[in-house]
């Protein structure tokens, strides 16, 4: 009999009780294993402790404030983290994914857009991203003083080891996989967020200028009311 796969380590940190109860119980139905913190000096205890598999984070927490907590747990781990605003506010949304968010939902939200949403980011951290089959010899790929190791999965600049979370990884290798193609928001949107549906045009426009800071300003071009596109 094969045993059963552990479930996924959720480490969920909201400050209000009721939301904290019910989401906990929500996902539990879903298969996952939550722990949960009430604010940000516990939430960066409690994973120290766990090392979930994801992190819902609040941004308003007493405290050590959402975004705080962001930033320390990317010091030392790409494990994906999604946001929680409760007011939608633009600054609030911009700051999270600077910070190193891989995604946000805002308050109030469906339950059922949650659970995909940290599917999706988990999908982006465990999985091989999608890529066409690299010939023999040829797993890596330079552009300039870039190099992108499809097999390890490691990006190098001027020799260099560049640590990029998931999500970036996966922004890369969709733009390495059409080099000189221009790739509009919506297209990024779906096939590296795996969205679906509309979503918001914000993610990319942070996750390429984090992007762009680590392999260089000017390896992704901005073709104006287009997209963009990866210089060969």
């Amino acid at each position: 009999m094969v045993p059963e796969e552990p479930a996924a380590r959720i480490l969920m940190v909201e400050d209000d009780a009721v939301i904290r109860e019910a989401t906990q119980l929500t996902l539990e139905r879903h298969g996952y294993d939550v722990t949960t913190a009430e604010d940000g000096l516990e939430a960066i205890e409690s994973f120290e402790k766990i090392h979930p598999d994801a992190v819902m984070l609040d941004i308003m927490l007493p405290g050590l404030d959402g975004i705080s907590v962001c930033r320390r747990i990317r010091e030392t781990s790409l494990v994906p983290i999604v946001m929680v605003s409760a007011r939608g506010d633009a600054l609030d949304v911009v700051l999270g994914l600077e910070a190193g968010a891989d995604d946000y939902v805002t308050k109030p939200f469906d339950t059922q857009v949650l659970v995909a949403r940290l599917r999706a980011v988990m999908r982006r951290a465990i999985s091989d991203p999608e890529r066409p089959a690299p010939s023999a010899g040829a797993s890596v790929e330079s552009f300039g003083d870039l190099e992108l190791d499809r097999e390890a999965l490691e990006v190098r600049r001027g020799g260099s080891t560049v640590q990029l979370t998931p999500t970036e990884l996966k922004l890369l290798i969709e733009f390495a996989n059409n080099p000189g193609v221009v790739l509009s928001r919506s297209t990024l949107l779906q096939r590296v967020w795996d969205y679906e549906w509309g979503g918001d045009g914000r993610l990319v426009d942070v996750h390429l200028q984090r992007l762009r800071t680590k392999i260089g300003a000017d390896r992704i071009e901005t073709v104006r009311g287009f997209g963009y596109k990866l210089r060969a």
